[in-house]
């Protein structure tokens, strides 16, 4: 078996080990020191907190704590660090002078202040951070970490038909009509002709940037592409480059720079706005096509504690996956979702390859599309690591050489991406407001999903973020020949989600355990003719928890506890002692008797199968030939062979790809 047939063969085995094997502790080599996770929500930074073995938590992320020790082993402990700063939960009132007040003592200064957000952005001198695990007011201290862009839609998600042929009672067409979406990115130029207010579409109500440039202006050329797949003029150049929602409403808030690139607190301080004007602009949908390695678990990653806060407001948040799928050999990479995709709440968004065809039968996972499972870790005062493992992606949707706007204030620029990459041109444009440009990534696919969200929103308005999410991944489309940690539930299906979410009754969330939340259900329906693509399309019937897939009917036609407002349903299962089981008080009997992982077919398991032979599970690493993780172990006989092999660092993170995957994208209109 040569090594594509084996990680092929390997990767149903990962799934299956991950959602129901035990978790054994690893004796090997240098990383004896690794655990998987456990149970729920142990993590959560507090003075009293415990891990297990009774051992504190450690209020410094790990990878600060490196850069600390590094920085005083060459005597520059001085040197100042940018960091943020999450406060205890009965600290979150202090005054900007008293917290300013602890930082001014050690030498440093408050930056921003997150009020809804329970943080703060502050500069230290390293060699003071340490100080700062003795004060009862500081919950944990992450470094303000980098983040960066990743790099025919309408017919082939179904949406073309919920707009020209809506089902939905009470509706001619849902194109996401007074649904406010805020994308986070590097800007968007509302003076391309695709973009540009037209009579029914308002396109940019809003413009706000954090990195001095100015609005309405992108001079690195990601947040048009993604805003245009997200809101495209359908009258413009014939509907060839039409947006999902393109009657939204869209607030753009400028996070990274001319380059690309930006630092997390500005992520968290756009997220802070959204949810202070959530009802000023009715931000029902953020969307971030962006991203970081992951470093800590989600539950101290300030990204993902930033995006919980706007779940917990009532807005959906999709976030790309992260384009880790594979190292610089082209081997297959797992473990690569990147912050905050990592975030429970998230819907964690891959790409898919759709040939350049209208077709779904021929759709395959982008060979670049990050995989699960997650690989955010907390760490203990002895230094044992505590992985996150949940399963992502949750959800895939095209985002192969998809074509959109170039940003005509990035064009000449000395790091936009037309100017570094002129090969993503596309076609001859005389005028810079006409220019369109290739681009392939996660990022392309998030807006996708974000576009089919707020569709959803404006057939329901009632929708909580977790009903959103859960139907999303329920009418899905499972790609064959894929595991659910490179597909999720599968290909988005714009009709059938669209569909559902005019079903569901109005008070959903004030129902009681095990009442119907539906107004109507068809069994029949969750085998669908999409018409305006001709071909059958069936449900994949399951939606993803934290450690499994929940499966059947009664997730969709039972009000189950699952979607309330204040609810994380992911967190339906958990785990002891590594031991799967069902969250009573989210879960009845009635829902899910068995974990139904995907197989490499692209059919779910419905039976309680499991695949263990050759698979060894312990702190989340597996031990069999040819697994490669993301963050840098190669596996192999059950012998690790140490940090350096294979790494996934040299990955592409941004949507400069030129060529995407070896295959034809969409065809420039005539």
């Amino acid at each position: 078996m040569d090594l594509r047939q084996g990680l092929k063969a390997v990767s149903t085995l990962i799934l299956t080990a991950l959602m129901l094997s035990p978790v054994v502790p690893l004796t090997v080599g240098a990383r004896s020191n690794e655990r998987a996770t456990t149970s729920g929500d142990q993590f959560v930074s507090s003075k009293d907190n415990q891990f297990a073995k009774g051992q504190s938590h450690r209020k410094i992320a790990a990878d600060l704590e490196e850069t600390i020790n590094k920085a005083a082993s060459k005597g520059k402990g001085d040197q100042v660090a940018p960091v943020i700063i999450r406060l205890a939960d009965d600290k979150s009132g202090m005054s900007d002078g008293d917290l300013q007040g602890k930082f001014a003592n050690r030498k440093g200064k408050l930056k921003k202040r997150f009020t809804s957000m329970g943080m703060a952005s502050a500069e230290l001198p390293l060699s003071k951070i340490s100080e700062l695990m003795n004060d009862d007011d500081i919950a944990y201290v992450s470094p303000d970490r980098p983040v960066a862009s990743y790099g025919h839609v309408e017919i082939t998600t179904g949406a073309a038909q919920e707009d020209a042929r809506t089902e939905v009672a009470g509706f001619t067409s849902i194109n996401g009509t007074g649904v406010g979406i805020a994308v986070l990115d590097s800007g968007i130029d509302d003076t391309h002709n695709l973009i540009k207010a037209s009579t029914g579409r308002p396109a940019i109500v809003y413009s706000r940037t954090y990195t001095g440039i100015a609005a309405n202006r992108d001079y690195y050329g990601h947040g048009t592409h993604v805003a245009s797949l997200l809101m495209g003029n359908p009258g413009y150049r014939w509907d060839f480059y039409g947006g999902i929602a393109y009657e939204a409403k869209i607030i753009s808030l400028g996070v990274l720079d001319a380059s690309g690139q930006g630092q997390s607190s500005n992520v968290v301080d756009a997220l802070d706005w959204c949810v202070a004007n959530k009802a000023a602009f009715n931000i029902r949908v953020i969307n971030m096509s962006l991203g970081t390695p992951a470093k800590d678990s989600y539950k101290n990653d300030p990204l993902c504690l930033a995006a919980r806060r706007a779940y917990s407001a009532g807005i959906v948040v999709v976030a790309s996956a992260g384009n880790r799928g594979k190292n610089t050999l082209g081997q297959k990479l797992y473990g690569g979702i990147d912050s905050p995709g990592i975030e429970p709440s998230v819907i964690t968004v891959g790409a898919a390859n759709t040939f350049g065809t209208n077709t779904r039968s021929d759709d395959n996972i982008a060979t670049y599309s990050s995989r699960g499972p997650t690989r955010g870790y907390a760490t203990d005062l002895s230094g044992t690591k505590y992985y996150d493992n949940l399963v992502k992606p949750d959800i895939v949707a095209p985002g192969n050489k998809l074509i959109g706007a170039t940003s005509p204030s990035s064009i000449g620029k000395q790091t936009s991406l037309i100017t570094l990459n002129p090969a993503l041109k596309v076609g001859i444009a005389w005028l810079p407001t006409d220019q369109m440009m290739y681009m392939s990534g996660t990022s392309m696919a998030t807006p996708i999903v974000a576009g089919v969200a707020a569709m959803m929103l404006e057939a329901n308005s009632s929708l909580t973020p977790g009903l959103v999410k859960a139907i999303l991944m329920y009418t899905a489309q499972p790609i064959k020949g894929f595991n659910t940690l490179e597909q999720g539930a599968g290909e988005v299906n714009a009709e059938g989600a669209v569909r559902v979410a005019g079903w569901v009754k109005t008070n959903a969330s004030s129902l009681s355990q095990g009442t119907s939340m539906l107004n109507n259900w068809n069994e029949v329906d969750q085998a669908n003719y999409i018409y305006s693509l001709g071909e059958r399309v069936d449900w994949g019937r399951g939606i993803i928890a934290n450690y499994s897939v929940l499966y059947g009917s009664d997730l969709m036609t039972k009000w189950q506890g699952l979607y309330g407002q204040d609810a994380l349903w992911s967190d339906a299962t958990t785990v002891t002692d590594g031991v799967i089981s069902r969250n009573v008080n989210l879960v009845s009997e009635g829902v899910s008797s068995t974990w139904g992982p995907l197989t490499i077919t692209g059919v779910l398991i419905s039976d309680g199968t499991i695949i263990t032979d050759g698979v060894l599970l312990s702190d989340g690493v597996l031990l069999s030939d040819g697994v490669l993780l993301g963050d840098g172990v190669l596996l192999g006989d059950g012998v690790l062979l140490g940090d350096g092999v294979l790494l996934g660092d040299g990955v592409l993170l941004s949507d400069s790809i030129e060529n995407g995957d070896d295959s034809p994208g969409m065809e420039p209109a005539p």
